[in-house]
C-alpha cells in the first residue's frame, strides 16, 4: 500500500451533497480495507467510514450515520464516499488511507487530502 489522491472536494451549503473518490497512485486497493477520514480545524483526525475489501460491510461514526455512504469498486481501483445533507461541521480536510489497523480506527494521513468546506 502506497498512496492515494483524493479529490471530489468544494465549497457547498448545508443541506448540499459531495462525493469525494479516492484512488492508488500506484498498486491495487482490491485486497485492502479501505476508510475515510478527516480532521477539522483544530481538532484531531478522526474517523468517518470504512469497508473491508470486499465490501461486504460498512462502517460509519455516529455523526455521519445515515448521510454519508462509502463504496468501493475494486474493478475500476476506486473508493468514494458520498456525503449528503452536509452539515457546517462536516467541514474538514478528508483523506482516504488503506487500513492497517482497527478498521473503525483513525489511520494516519499519507496524502493531500481533499478540502470541504460546508457554509452558508
Amino acid at each position: 500500500q502506497g498512496q492515494y489522491v483524493e479529490s471530489g472536494g468544494g465549497l457547498v451549503h448545508p443541506g448540499e451533497s459531495l462525493t469525494l473518490r479516492c484512488v492508488p497512485t500506484s498498486g491495487t486497493i482490491a485486497y485492502s480495507a479501505m476508510g475515510w477520514y478527516r480532521q477539522s480545524p483544530g481538532k484531531e483526525p478522526e474517523f468517518v467510514a470504512s469497508l473491508p475489501w470486499d465490501g461486504s460491510s460498512t462502517y460509519y461514526a455516529d455523526s455521519v450515520k445515515g448521510r454519508f455512504n462509502i463504496s468501493r469498486d475494486n474493478a475500476e481501483n476506486r473508493l468514494t464516499l458520498q456525503m449528503n445533507n452536509l452539515r457546517p461541521d462536516d467541514t474538514a480536510l478528508y483523506y482516504c488511507n488503506d487500513v492497517r489497523k482497527g478498521i473503525t480506527l483513525v489511520q494516519p494521513r499519507r496524502s493531500q487530502g481533499t478540502r470541504v468546506t460546508v457554509s452558508s
